[in-house]
């Protein structure tokens, strides 16, 4: 026990596990951390939680908020209120910002602007680029910084790594795992081309294809088989991925991956047809067989994470025709509905769901302190009526960009209250007190 020689500063009584109903317990905080689990604790201050079910707060290691430079569809405080009222009490926010996340002080710059404005914890991925190789090794050290993010595919400013000769300097700069964009840069040049300028989105998953995936899993797994560098491969969303990546895992391979719940929720041509450009994302939603391969994939044990990729624009930028009408969806405010509804559904286990939200994520990146409901940890929690069904409304969003292609969506689950290191900053349903998020920490020597 960690108690404090004064006691404990908050007890909230009267919980259960997630996916439990047979036992109630208090949890004992002190200072943000949690100090005592068990019966009849006793501390300054006491809440009944009335018997909702708790879990760790998710912690999503891949948003887009925009913040710096494109803040009109999103920014900091927008993208992490939408985090907090969804139960994410940790994001890790990408570099393809204006400019690109990718020196010393345009980092230190995202660490300043969330300062006094993030709702939940954060971490900032460094972009590598040609520019920045030979540097990576002592920026993926920096505070708040989890690793080096790798587009394989082309995202915003100079954050493309395409050449496999420079894409192995990359790897072997540096030591943490990299997660990394997947799609092959020259089979989407070669796509564009071939299909040419009379499009609609309904060819959006025939240009950006499998193929393009698969040839870019393909590379990574080499150069992480040549290098031994540990590689986090992004959005899974083709069955073509799956038996390469179990094979690279059953070698060995440091290798880990990620699904997101738009391509375990949605498929090709039906998303397309009722959302259109709404539904347009890099890797695309696929057709039911590749969703139905993901599927498969998740119950055989496969990924790691879930993932929101939550990537914002205005709806008046995806009523662009397509082309021209920007790839992205919110997402990172119904992770967690979309998980606790399929686990309501029998369709995954609230202990993996806990697994691949919570707990991995921390694993996967060192992060301190965090994705457990355990003595030591830091009091992220959020509160649950699992039974609870729950519609999504336009009002309840959070994000800046004001849609979702999910509105309407009835779902199994609903959040009743987080904790961020002890404190209530969502309580009945509603965000309350100040946004005192900060950088995470992390464990690597």
């Amino acid at each position: 026990m960690l108690t404090s020689p004064n006691g404990l500063d908050l007890v909230l009584k009267n919980v259960q596990a997630l996916g439990e109903t047979d036992s109630r317990f208090d949890i004992g905080i002190d200072n943000g951390i949690i100090t005592e689990i068990g019966l009849n604790l006793a501390g300054r201050e006491e809440r009944d939680m009335g018997g909702l079910s708790v879990m760790p707060g998710v912690i999503d290691t891949q948003v887009h908020f925009r913040d710096p430079g494109l803040t009109h569809k999103e920014d900091l405080e927008s993208g992490s209120r939408a985090a907090i009222m969804g139960g994410v009490t940790t994001f890790f926010d990408m570099p393809n910002t204006v400019p690109n996340t990718t020196t010393e002080e345009l980092l230190a710059e995202k660490r300043a602007l969330a300062r006094n404005r993030a709702w939940a914890d954060f971490g900032f991925f460094v972009g590598a680029s040609p520019e920045n190789v030979g540097q990576l090794k002592s920026l993926e050290r920096l505070p708040g910084c989890p690793g080096i993010k790798i587009f394989m595919g082309s995202s915003t400013g100079s954050l493309l790594v395409e050449d496999d000769s420079l894409l192995e300097s990359v790897l072997r700069d540096g030591v943490r795992p990299c997660p990394v964009h997947a799609e092959d840069e020259a089979r989407l040049r070669a796509r564009k081309e071939e299909f040419g300028p009379n499009v609609t989105v309904l060819q959006h998953p025939e240009i950006r294809d499998a193929e393009a995936a698969r040839l870019a899993t393909v590379r990574i797994i080499e150069l992480c088989r040549r290098t031994r560098r540990p590689i986090h491969v992004l959005h899974v969303s083709t069955a073509d991925e799956l038996p390469l990546l179990k094979a690279a895992k059953a070698e060995g391979l440091p290798i880990t991956c990620e699904v997101t719940p738009q391509h375990l929720a949605l498929s090709a041509p039906t998303a397309y047809e009722r959302h259109s450009t709404r539904a347009q994302m890099n890797p695309p939603i696929r057709d039911e067989s590749h969703r139905q391969a993901l599927w498969e994939a998740l119950g055989e044990g496969l990924f790691d994470v879930f993932g929101s990729d939550h990537a914002p624009h205005t709806l008046e930028e995806k009523a662009k025709p397509y082309p021209n009408s920007p790839s992205g969806i919110p997402g990172v405010q119904t992770l967690l509905l979309w998980l606790l509804t399929w686990a309501a559904e029998g369709k995954i286990s609230y202990e993996k769901l806990i697994e691949m939200a919570c707990r991995r994520p921390a694993e996967l990146y060192g992060i301190e302190r965090k994705g457990q409901v355990s003595v030591g940890f830091d009091a992220d929690l959020v509160f649950i009526n699992p039974a609870e069904p729950w519609t999504v409304e336009p009002r309840w969003l959070q994000s800046k960009c004001g849609w979702s292609p999910f509105i309407g969506e009835e779902m199994q689950g609903k959040i009743h209250h987080v904790l961020l290191r002890g404190n209530f900053v969502v309580q009945n349903g509603s965000l309350c007190g100040l946004p005192i998020g900060r950088a995470v920490s992390f464990n690597w020597k």
